[in-house]
């Protein structure tokens, strides 16, 4: 290769190196601050596309512009009632002046860690300002009671929300979007995602709780038993009655029916005298006599007086 084409190759390249370091570019999410030796150029660049720096000495710092999630530890606060409970809340945020926020918090880790120390801080001083009640509830609907329903949460739901949970999560991300202004950042939303009690505060909730439930199974189970034995006391009565019934009535069907067969006996019989005392006799005979029986009687008996009269 000839000394002239070693040249132009060196300067290509040394073009296109020079190309790639005076030129940066930025898609729709970024924004950034060109630093010179750690020190910021100019204003923040907040439009995508091609842009250009001093090559070498000029460092594109580069931020997002969505909205980003922050996620704070939970925190064990007590309430203005004395309860302790522990609060884990969520919020929303972006870098709106990132010129501002390079020069004060530099990146996004160190942004996270204020945020935890504004919001943690104004939550904290919130519920401590507050009722229980006051960050469990936003209305003062009545609660849906039942025979599970322990008296403690009786009295909570006869409890009168004044502000309530909303209010509360509103009033936390105000006085923490302000702080957050002076670092470039604007804070869009803050909830409390869980609320609970402390382990503690929680195990003796639980006790009492089951206790309460135990308590109504007992009751429960106590009206059961009674009821019932007033059940089966009913159907005793009732069993009695229908065979005291049952029975009079078998009487009076018995009683009805030998009176019948009695009219009938007396209706045949009476018809023929001496056709009556002719059977009555011989019922009496099996009655009287076996093969172990012996009697005597004279054969003018009157005992034997069909006997004798069957012989002729």
């Amino acid at each position: 290769m000839s000394r002239v084409a070693t040249i132009v190759l060196g300067v290509a390249v040394l073009a296109i190196i020079l190309g790639f370091s005076s030129t940066y570019t930025l898609s729709e999410h970024e924004q950034a601050v060109i630093t010179r030796f750690g020190q910021p150029r100019g204003q923040s660049i907040t439009e995508p596309g091609l842009h250009f720096k001093q090559p070498f000495v000029d460092t594109v710092n580069r931020f997002d512009k969505r909205w980003l999630d922050w996620r704070g530890d939970p925190n064990q606060i007590p309430t203005k009632d004395k309860k302790y409970i522990w609060v884990d809340t969520f919020g929303r945020w972006r870098i709106v002046d990132p010129l501002r926020f390079f020069q004060r918090l530099r990146d996004e880790r160190n942004a996270q860690s204020r945020l935890d120390d504004i919001i943690d801080g104004e939550t904290r001083n919130t519920i401590a300002s507050f009722a229980l009640i006051e960050a469990v509830r936003s209305t003062n609907r009545p609660f849906e009671d039942d025979e599970y329903t322990t008296e403690e949460e009786r009295g909570e739901s006869q409890e009168q929300v004044a502000q309530g949970r909303d209010k509360l999560t509103r009033q936390i991300r105000l006085r923490a979007a302000e702080i957050v202004k002076e670092f470039g950042v604007e804070l869009v939303d803050v909830q409390i995602r869980r609320i609970n009690y402390v382990d503690e505060v929680q195990v003796k909730v639980f006790e009492r709780m089951i206790s309460e439930r135990r308590r109504t199974a007992e009751r429960s189970r106590s009206e059961g038993m009674g009821r019932a034995a007033e059940i089966r006391g009913q159907r005793e009565r009732d069993l009695k009655e229908i065979r005291s019934e049952a029975y009079r009535k078998a009487q009076e069907i018995t009683g009805k029916a030998d009176a019948e067969a009695t009219r009938i006996y007396a209706d045949a019989f009476g018809r023929d005298a001496e056709f009556y005392q002719f059977m009555r006799t011989l019922e009496a005979y099996p009655q009287v006599m076996d093969r172990s029986t012996s009697l005597f009687l004279g054969s003018d008996s009157e005992f034997y007086r069909y006997l004798r009269s069957s012989k002729k």
